[in-house]
């Protein structure tokens, strides 16, 4: 089992910033971590969970079109953890934010879920 722990979570002023770590333990099978895909979602009250950034074990990433220019994901596979460095912070960033590491075998896919950091912007 791979177990996910977020922090760096809090309040934070409109437009300020935060910086999001995950730190993951415990690779499956002897899998190392630089081999997962990893991602952050968040959720707000009364909404669905969305991605809102994502990194794959190559290095590629993609951003929800709402924090393109203003959030940055990084992974130190040294250290086992991924960032999530979010600047320019508005109100409706407001939300529980999730990191989430998959990967593939044989065509199937196995997500891991941390439990998650609240990040509160007031204006």
């Amino acid at each position: 089992q791979v177990q996910l722990v977020e922090s760096g979570g809090g309040l934070v002023q409109l437009g300020g910033s935060l910086r999001l770590s995950c730190a993951a333990s415990g690779a499956a099978s002897g899998l190392s971590f630089n081999r997962y895909d990893m991602s952050w979602y968040r959720q707000a009250p009364g909404k669905e969970r969305e991605m809102v950034a994502a990194i794959t074990s190559g290095g590629s990433t993609d951003y929800a079109d709402s924090v393109k220019g203003r959030f940055t994901i990084s992974r130190d596979n040294a250290k086992n953890t991924v960032y999530l460095q979010m600047n320019s912070l508005k109100p409706e960033d407001t939300a529980v934010y999730y990191c989430k590491g998959r990967y593939v075998f044989r065509g199937v896919k196995y997500d891991y879920w941390g439990q998650g950091t609240q990040v509160t912007v007031s204006s």
